[in-house]
Formats: C-alpha cells, sequence, structure tokens
C-alpha cells in the first residue's frame, strides 16, 4: 500500500465513527414508517440510535482485534488499523472496549423489552451476536458470510427492530423500504473487500470477493451501489414508496463520481483507497434523502392535502 498516507493511530480511528451510517440511516427507516403509524417516543428513538451507534463500534473494534489477532493485519499493511500493528494500543484494550459497548447495548436492550415486549430480544441477540462474531469466534467474515451478514443484521433487521421497539409490531412497509438502503450498505463492505482484495488473497482471508475474480469483486460493488436506485424507482411506481423519496435520486451525483472512482482503482491507490470513503458518502446522502423524501409526504404533503 505504498503512495498511501497511514491515519493515525488512537481511539478514533479504533471507532472508525465515520461508519456510522451503517445504523444511522437503518435506524431513522424504522423511525420514520414507526412515525408515520403513529408510534413515535423520541426517547426511545433516541436510545435505538445509541444502541445501533454502539453496535457499529463494537463491530469496528472486534474486526481490529480479530484481523490482528488472526495476523491479517501486520506492520507492512497499517495504512488503516495501525492501533495494533504498531504497538500504539494494547489488544486487551481494544478487545475490552467492544465487550464494554456490547454491555452498553446489551442494558439498552433491557430498556426495549420493558417497552415492547421480549420478541425484541431475539433481534437484539442477533445484532450483538454478529457485532461480536464477525473476525471472532466463528469468525463469519473469513467464510464469505461478511456482505450477506451485513445485508440482513444492518440493513434489515435493524429497521425492522426499530419498528418493533417504536410500535410493538411489523411492517412489510419497513422491510421493503430498506430494501435499496440495505443493499447500499452491503457495497460499502464490498469495497472495503476490493479495496483489500490482494492483501485479504495474500493472508488466506476468505472474504466473499477473495472468492471471485479481482474484476468480478468490482462488479459487485458497482452493483450493488446501482441496484439500489433501480429498486427504489421500482418501490415508487409500485406505489411502496411515496414519490418524494425520489429525492434520494440526487445521490445519482454521488453515483457517477464512485463509478469513475473504481475504474481507475486497479491502477491508482489513492483511487483504491475511496472505493470505501466514496461508498460512505453515497449511502448517507441516498439514505438520508430517502428519509426526508418519507417525512415530507406524510409531514408536509399530506397534511396540506
Amino acid at each position: 500500500m505504498q503512495d498511501v498516507k497511514p491515519v493515525k493511530a488512537g481511539w478514533y480511528n479504533a471507532f472508525r465513527p465515520w461508519t456510522l451510517h451503517g445504523a444511522i440511516v437503518p435506524v431513522l427507516i424504522g423511525g420514520a414508517v414507526a412515525w408515520k403509524d403513529g408510534s413515535f417516543n423520541i426517547l426511545i428513538f433516541l436510545l435505538i440510535l445509541a444502541g445501533g451507534c454502539l453496535l457499529q463500534s463494537a463491530a469496528n473494534l472486534f474486526n481490529t482485534y480479530g484481523d490482528f489477532v488472526k495476523g491479517t493485519d501486520t506492520v507492512e499493511n497499517h495504512t488503516r488499523s495501525p492501533e495494533l500493528v504498531t504497538g500504539a494500543m494494547r489488544p486487551k484494550q481494544i478487545y475490552m472496549m467492544g465487550i464494554v459497548c456490547l454491555g452498553i447495548t446489551a442494558l439498552i436492550g433491557l430498556v426495549f423489552i420493558w417497552y415492547s415486549g421480549w420478541e425484541i430480544l431475539i433481534i437484539g441477540l442477533l445484532g450483538i451476536g454478529g457485532a461480536a462474531l464477525y473476525t471472532i469466534g466463528v469468525s463469519y467474515k473469513y467464510h464469505a458470510m461478511g456482505q450477506i451478514g451485513c445485508f440482513f443484521l444492518m440493513g434489515i433487521l435493524m429497521p425492522i427492530g426499530t419498528y418493533l421497539v417504536l410500535t410493538g409490531g411489523y411492517s412489510w412497509e419497513v422491510l421493503m423500504i430498506s430494501l435499496p438502503n440495505a443493499l447500499m450498505i452491503t457495497a460499502v463492505l464490498s469495497g472495503n473487500e476490493t479495496r483489500d482484495y490482494y492483501e485479504d488473497k495474500a493472508a488466506h482471508v476468505g472474504t466473499l470477493s477473495g472468492h471471485m475474480s479481482y474484476e468480478n469483486s468490482k462488479r459487485l460493488y458497482l452493483f450493488l451501489n446501482s441496484v439500489s436506485f433501480i429498486i427504489l424507482a421500482l418501490l415508487i411506481v409500485l406505489q411502496i414508496a411515496p414519490w418524494e423519496c425520489a429525492l434520494a435520486f440526487v445521490a445519482l451525483y454521488d453515483l457517477n463520481i464512485l463509478v469513475k472512482n473504481c475504474a481507475k482503482a486497479p491502477a491508482d491507490p489513492k483511487c483504491n483507497r475511496l472505493l470505501v470513503p466514496l461508498a460512505f458518502k453515497l449511502n448517507w446522502h441516498f439514505g438520508v434523502l430517502l428519509v426526508i423524501g418519507y417525512l415530507i409526504e406524510y409531514a408536509v404533503v399530506g397534511v396540506l392535502i
């Protein structure tokens, strides 16, 4: 990874707050539909946001710990996760902070059980297990299950769980509205695996992208980012999503930049590094605009009409 400037080792980089789109956007989707359905408690909603962010943070910490313990992250490959390989921090520090994040999430989960019932326990346990076992224990990242787990645990279960806590029930609308964003969240992880393709191959990391050719890994990355717009268009045409959700198509500007960058990634280390940040940016803009469009329909247009 020559020509790529290493990041500064420390807690900020270990927590990776720029990845919180993966928790915040799904919670916003579930919360928006719950609000439309007349069941919204702002304090509980804020607790859901906090719990989701803690789960994402725990996943980031355990990923740093697990990759180091398994030898995936080395001194030669420390541009993005230098905390442990450079000795700036101790493995036990990272591991225990991940445990703290999960512990606080579990305590928040008790409030959810009290508020909405025991059904949320199953989703909560799946979320905690998904965060903890990504590169530790069963290490499903190493068995080509990272992207699949990301799609279901973050993209689908998180908005469904949000709706369940706020309303005590389930909604097909939440599931359908969540699909485009779930694919786009998965695209971020696809970009991560594509960026690290050759390093993961050398370290015998069995990611989903690693089971493909490099070119097919790029194609999957582009497909996941692009198909989200097609699915949203279908949801609007079928009147499952309100037409105001088309506001998310503004993010096609970000997609255009992402596609051009991906074409240069194989030969340009900077463009290769940007595979993930550009996917972050696209997901933030797409997801937030989708929610804003949804709220405009029911908070503004619906009232005026």
